[in-house]
């Protein structure tokens, strides 16, 4: 297989600072390690992960007792044990700044609204805390928020984990059966909201909504209402409600009182989609996360001590948890809460110039929406401060390398990388100190023994297949939330290939140790027998101009008697276009040209909009289901859940 091209590669001074550099350098020297290269440095961390895991703990310096043991029953997946004797607390972790620089900087669609440095933040939630414990919160108990993207639900969640609760989070954006669909799961003794929150240049009021939730959570004995819209909301229609300010008013900052638990002990609760069947609650220990946090920022992503880190998501997305580990290496956080297309789609880059961005993150379907509409950022914004550009949610596709290189910044590590709520990590992960090639992701994550199966348990190199795990690593969720004996979390990930991770993704690993991801591979297509990935269409579509999205599902066929699966692709085209037999054609030439006749769609469709969650991914198993006679469980997840009924009984589909 031929190289793509080479877009970026750091310079060897680049390389010698990165911090990934300085840890291997001091792993080789603590272990005595005969190697100079990263992809022995790669081997090794898999092959030895406790002593890698051990050594990241002592050299980022994490605060807690880390005991004798490292690994126990290593050979088990699920079932293995790390730091079995650990006693730590990921709040303290986060909170060891104590000085004036920015901690957190917020801005929404109106421009900037406040910052908070790490002393400010530290007093915050101290009182905070000490609020929690007068409630009477305990370590276990489980808190929620449905709450905007904003300083204060970083130091809300600093303060619930200091103390040993569990924190779960949704964006305010979510209807009452989708908050109760995931908090009526977990049963918060704490429920945090702001009163409301502001969305495309419209104000939405979120009192009368928490009212509806509270009133069906009995578990609730306190509501926390954090001023957003006003700067005195009236919160007497919620039950057992106060606002913020009065709720801390009682207490003085001090010093914080970490409980101090066991590695596994749950940190976070994070949720599926739900978009087919109500969602799983995916529990993450405290350990874990914490030692997936200072590998992400400090190893993959090269991030130092005042560093401007920044990342597009609201708070029901992974992303959140990961953007706020950030604190983990003394970064300044950059906080957006809105739509990221208001001022003609500048807005971050807005924010990004303004502040020094060190490194900006989005969203695949983000950088193609600014691609279509013909946006220049290099030309507009000062963007000397970004180092790199981080993009995930879904493949970004090779077209994308090319517009960020010629139109938003020529020298910048362009990383795309892969991984997911499940995790809280990368299994393609970035890298400051390898080169970027068009439409690859860099490399596998450290200590993340990532390969790729056939069917049949055969690893692969160069051909496509599925993504999967062969060693345990900490970040693997504790387990799912009420799943006696771990029956669903041993089903979601382990049942294909016994004492394997398998991860769902469609993908293929190359001779250079880079990855493509050619989707998910519970939607791959699969027509006479022949495995396609989504991507790989959506690739070839996307290049078509009239196009601004698209979405592709196998039908079964015939309807009556399916004996097949034809792939049938759905086009969202630009204002005022129509699907015409010429404009068909040349979708159908495009792919067929690029791609293999299999690909190429039995039937294209156009539709006035497509179903995609509130972090920009269309639903190809929701509109799946929708084709097929199915009823979606819980549409809450979606940004558009009304584009759902487009798909319903289709006239052209029938034929």
């Amino acid at each position: 297989m031929t190289a793509p091209k080479k877009m970026w590669e750091p310079s060897q001074v680049a390389i010698e600072s990165a911090q990934v550099t300085q840890f291997a350098r001091y792993c080789v020297h603590r272990f005595g390690l005969g190697f100079n290269t990263y992809p022995e440095f790669y081997r090794w961390t898999c092959d030895e992960s406790d002593s890698f895991w051990s050594a990241l703990w002592d050299w980022s310096g994490v605060r807690g007792r880390k005991g004798e043991r490292i690994l126990v029953d290593g050979h088990k997946m699920p079932g293995a044990k790390w730091f079995p004797e650990a006693r730590l607390n990921f709040a303290e972790n986060l909170l060891r700044r104590r000085d004036k620089a920015d901690a957190l900087v917020f801005w929404d669609e109106t421009g900037f609204r406040r910052r908070m440095s790490y002393a400010e933040m530290h007093a915050q939630v101290s009182r905070a805390a000490q609020a929690m414990r007068a409630a009477g919160l305990k370590p276990g108990d489980r808190v929620a928020a449905c709450i905007p993207n904003m300083p204060e639900t970083c130091v809300l969640a600093l303060a619930a984990i200091s103390v040993g609760a569990v924190w779960s989070s949704c964006s305010p954006d979510f209807g009452t059966e989708g908050v109760l669909d995931r908090f009526g799961q977990t049963e918060p003794k704490l429920f945090f909201c702001a009163d409301g929150y502001l969305y495309n240049g419209k104000v939405h009021d979120s009192i009368q909504r928490v009212k509806e939730i509270v009133a069906q959570l009995p578990c609730v004995q306190q509501v926390v209402v954090v001023p957003n819209m006003d700067e005195a909301p009236d919160v007497s229609p919620i039950r057992n409600a106060r606002r913020y300010g009065d709720w801390i008013a009682p207490y003085e900052a001090g010093e914080i009182e970490y409980e101090r638990l066991p590695f596994d002990h749950p940190v976070y609760i994070l949720f599926t989609s739900g978009t087919t069947g109500k969602p799983k609650c995916i529990v993450h220990g405290a350990g874990g996360s914490l030692l997936s946090g200072l590998k992400m920022y400090k190893l993959h992503f090269d991030v130092r001590p005042d560093d401007r880190f920044y990342y597009y998501t609201t708070c029901n997305w992974v992303m959140w948890n990961l953007l706020f580990a950030g604190l983990c290496a003394e970064a300044a956080i950059m906080l957006y809460d809105g739509s990221p297309f208001v001022r003609e789609a500048a807005i971050t880059f807005d924010f990004c110039a303004a502040e020094r961005f060190t490194h900006y993150g989005t969203s695949a379907k983000f950088i193609d929406a600014i691609a279509k509409r013909g946006l220049k950022p290099a030309k507009t914004h000062d963007l000397a401060s970004v180092r790199m550009i981080v993009s995930t949610g879904s493949p970004l596709v090779p077209e994308s390398y090319d517009y960020v290189y010629r139109d938003v910044k020529e020298d910048v590590c362009l990383s795309s990388i892969s991984g997911g709520t499940d995790i809280m990590a990368g299994f393609a992960d970035a890298n400051p100190v390898l080169p970027v090639h068009r439409g690859e992701l860099q490399c596998r994550g450290l200590a993340m023994d990532v390969r790729v199966y056939d069917e049949d348990g055969r690893e692969l190199l160069g051909e496509k297949g599925e993504l999967v795990c062969v060693n345990p690593f900490p970040s693997m969720p504790v387990g799912f939330w009420n799943d006696p004996g771990g029956s669903r979390y041993h089903a979601a990930y382990f049942e294909r290939y016994p004492n394997v991770w398998c991860h769902g993704d469609w993908c293929e690993l190359t001779e250079r140790g880079t990855m493509i991801v050619h989707g998910r591979s519970d939607a791959t297509l699969n027509p006479g027998g022949v495995r396609i990935g989504t991507a790989e269409i959506y690739g070839q579509v996307e290049k078509v101009d009239e196009v601004e999205e698209s979405v592709a599902i196998g039908q079964l066929w015939p309807r009556e008697r399916p004996t097949d699966t034809r792939v049938v692709l759905f086009v969202r085209l630009r204002p005022g276009l129509r699907l015409d037999p010429a404009l068909e054609e040349r979708i159908r030439s495009q792919i067929r040209g690029n791609t293999t006749p299999r690909h190429v769609p039995a039937k294209i469709v156009q539709v006035p909009d497509i179903p995609r969650t509130r972090n920009g991914k269309v639903v190809e198993l929701a509109v799946k289901s929708v084709v097929h006679g199915m009823k979606v469980k819980d549409t809450n997840a979606l940004a558009n859940p009304e584009a759902l009924e487009l798909f319903v009984d289709m006239p052209e589909l029938a034929s």
